[in-house]
Formats: C-alpha cells, sequence, structure tokens
C-alpha cells in the first residue's frame, strides 16, 4: 500500500498514523518525492524510496519508587504489579521476608527507579487490589519482567488467561534453572517431598516432588490426589492448557507453587502445566 502527501501539514499528520499503523504490525514506513515534489509514503522499500527511523508511539511513565520486586508505583501514585512472574517477598512490618525478596528488590531499583518505562498492560488491566498488571519495557527495550526472571531474581508465574510472553519467560527460567541462578541455587527453594507439608508450616513459593495417585473432580476443579491430605487443584477453565491429567498418575512431578491449609488438609493451585514438572520415574 502507498499513502500520497501533497501539503506539509497532512504529511505530520498521516506520518503520525503511519507510526501508529505500520508499527504496531512491525512494518517498515519508506518515503520519497514524485517528479511534482509530491511526498509518497509505502510499507514497501520501492525504488528511490527511504526507509525512515519512526518511533512507535508509545507512552512512558516514570517510575517513582519500587516497592518490593515485582510491584513499583509510577509518578502520580498508580502501583503497577508486574505480570507474568513472582519474586519472594521482602520484609515488612506485616511478612515476613523470603530468601532472594530483597535481591530483586534491589535489581528491580537499580533497573526503573526514576528511570521511565513502557506499559504493555494484561488480561484483566487489574488485579483484586486494584494493582495495574502490566509487562514493563525500559527505554533501551529492555523487558523487565523477563530480565527478571533470566537473573533467576524471578519465577514465571502464568495466570491465563494472560498469555503473552509465555514462552520467553519460560524459556528465560529453563535458561537460569539450569545455571543455578539465584533463587535456582538457593537450598531454601530446593524440592522438597510433598508430604513435608504435613509436618510443619511452610510459607511462601516452594518446589514439592511427589506422585499423584488419583483424579478427584468437582464443581470449579480437577485435583490430582498424592494423599488424603494432599492435592493440587487445577481450575476446570484452565484444563484445555494441560495435557491430558492421566499421564502425571503414578509419576513423580515436581510441583511449583503455594500450599494452602484449610482443616489439615493441604492444596496448591496450579493454574498452568509450567508448574507441573516431570522428574522421570514412577512410583515402586
Amino acid at each position: 500500500m502507498y499513502i500520497r502527501i501533497v501539503t506539509k501539514s497532512s504529511s505530520k499528520f498521516i506520518l503520525f498514523l503511519l507510526a501508529g499503523l505500520f508499527f504496531t504490525a512491525h512494518a517498515e514506513v519508506y518515503h520519497w518525492q514524485d517528479e511534482k515534489g509530491r511526498h509518497l509514503y509505502s510499507d514497501r522499500p520501492l525504488p528511490g524510496a527511504e526507509r525512515l527511523a519512526i518511533r512507535p508511539g508509545f507512552s512512558y511513565r516514570l517510575v517513582r519508587y519500587v516497592y518490593d520486586g515485582d510491584t513499583v508505583t509510577l509518578q502520580g501514585g498508580e502501583r503497577i504489579r508486574l505480570l507474568g512472574i513472582n519474586t519472594p517477598e521482602v520484609e515488612s512490618s506485616k511478612r515476613r521476608g523470603e530468601p532472594g525478596g530483597e535481591a530483586a528488590r534491589r535489581w528491580l531499583k537499580k533497573a526503573v527507579e526514576g528511570k521511565k518505562v513502557r506499559l504493555e498492560t494484561g488480561v484483566p488491566p487489574r488485579d483484586k487490589y486494584g494493582r495495574l498488571l502490566a509487562h514493563l519495557f525500559s527505554e533501551d527495550g529492555k523487558h523487565i519482567n523477563l530480565a527478571l526472571v533470566e537473573q533467576g531474581l524471578a519465577i514465571a508465574n502464568i495466570y491465563p488467561p494472560e498469555l503473552k510472553y509465555v514462552e520467553p519467560l519460560l524459556q528465560a527460567q529453563q535458561r537460569a534453572e539450569e545455571a543455578g541462578r539465584g533463587i535456582w541455587g538457593d537450598p531454601h527453594y530446593t524440592p522438597k517431598p510433598i508430604t513435608d507439608l504435613l509436618h510443619g508450616k511452610m510459607r511462601g513459593w516452594h518446589r514439592f516432588h511427589g506422585t499423584p495417585k488419583r483424579i478427584k473432580r468437582s464443581r470449579r476443579y480437577v485435583r490430582l490426589l498424592f494423599s488424603d491430605r494432599i492435592d493440587v487443584r487445577i481450575p476446570k477453565a484452565n484444563l484445555a492448557l494441560f495435557p491430558d491429567l492421566q499421564n502425571y498418575l503414578g509419576q513423580v512431578i515436581e510441583v511449583r507453587g503455594w500450599a494452602s491449609r484449610r482443616k489439615g488438609h493441604y492444596s496448591i493451585l496450579v493454574r498452568h502445566p509450567s508448574a507441573l514438572v516431570e522428574v522421570g520415574g514412577s512410583e515402586k
């Protein structure tokens, strides 16, 4: 396609449109003048046309304060929760700090505090606390959420229906895990038998290994039962993302997540198959 521009004022307007439309589709914009001096623009590299260095019309916001490794406050007071990741808690009056929490906060503080970032919001756009959910990008194009995972300072925490950047996040996590960076090299996060849940209170995100023995269905969830008191629950709305759950039965798997306790029963909510890792081997 091409667009012909006749006047100088309309040229500026069309260039604005081209920046928004062409670059949204990752296209390039080329410019030339015809024999009558008219300005022409196209998304194709036609003979005699020059490529224009038009930057997308992204809006950048100043980060005023870094609260922890996955939460920041923008100038104006808007609080942002970084999408697709989770970092350990930092010490506060309300909760105990977790290993790696301060390291993640320091890294994020150095990366974005007092600097401008671009936001890509998620689905839904806000969480239950009213925080805006977003991927952050620095002015030089660095994906901040992804960089935290790559450094082993955050884990990929996929929350359907938001699935943007899932594959890059999981690939970055695999690299960090294989290299033993950050969380992946900390003894606190070494996988533990899932039955350890019965012997003491375990706060925060952990890695557990065990063998699911059967499947139980309810109105909202499908559960992998490890014992009469321990299960992994998967929302029925997310089942299409998972392989056949029968494949997990009798196999040793690693479960990554947060355990909740109710009346002596422990359950780990898993929304995405990336939180269930097949270790290999089967029940003896």
